[in-house]
């Protein structure tokens, strides 16, 4: 893709965690990284902070000419800042509004339809913008951590939802697909506790019947003398 050469991005990892990966990290060692990487995708991976970005802002609109500028403005922050982790970073990061489609005024089976056509014209398009989903999808499960393998999954997933509920929106679709599968996935079923059985109550000791008083021996009085 032609951004590629002027868009400075992350290189796919299989597993990045936002807390602890610092700025000065991302600059040096995981830039480097990604030039290296012949399967590195940068577009791609900064869509993915871009729509991490946008859910953790409380937003929940795509501005789909606005990446570029988004990833100048990381890139810039970084530099500046670098011990910054990279959630502090996405932070201090504004995004600019521009050619902005709201999630929530979309409805999931159309979504699906667009990007079926879009797949089959532009594949690295289509891809991108899910992966922005992606993005977006796991800042609004809570999570802070961007796995790109596990973006295969989560396309096909959200796909067989927009199947069952054409109708939604894409915004209710994307938060109860998370709130219902990865909240599964994290939390095990607890296991029922057998109510415990009440012991019985201790039976208090019968009282101890008092000694009878001892009966006082007759006292003798002897006669008066005459």
């Amino acid at each position: 893709m032609a951004l590629i050469a002027c868009l400075p991005g992350l290189g796919r990892a299989a597993e990045l965690n936002l807390a602890t990966l610092t700025c000065g990290k991302y600059e040096n060692e995981v830039l480097p990284a990604a030039a290296n990487n012949p399967t590195a995708d940068s577009i791609n991976t900064v869509m993915w902070l871009f729509g991490y970005s946008v859910a953790k802002s409380g937003g929940h609109v795509l501005y789909s000419d606005a990446l570029a500028p988004f990833g100048f403005a990381l890139d810039g922050e970084c530099k500046t800042n670098p011990r910054e982790n990279m959630l502090e970073a996405l932070a201090a990061v504004k995004i600019e509004s521009k050619s902005p489609m709201d999630l929530a005024g979309v409805e999931c089976g159309a979504f699906a339809s667009r990007h079926a056509e879009f797949a089959r014209s532009d594949v690295e398009s289509a891809t991108t913008i899910m992966m922005w989903l992606f993005g977006f999808s796991v800042a609004t499960s809570g999570s802070h951590v961007f796995d790109a393998d596990r973006l295969d999954p989560f396309a096909a997933a959200l796909l067989a939802d927009c199947a069952k509920h054409p109708s939604d929106p894409l915004l209710a679709v994307l938060k109860a697909m998370n709130m219902t599968k990865s909240a599964a996935k994290s939390v095990p079923a607890a296991k029922p506790v057998a109510a415990a059985t009440p012991k019985p109550a201790p039976v208090p000791a019968p009282a101890a019947t008092p000694a009878p008083a001892p009966i006082p021996s007759p006292v003798f009085t002897p006669p008066p003398s005459r």
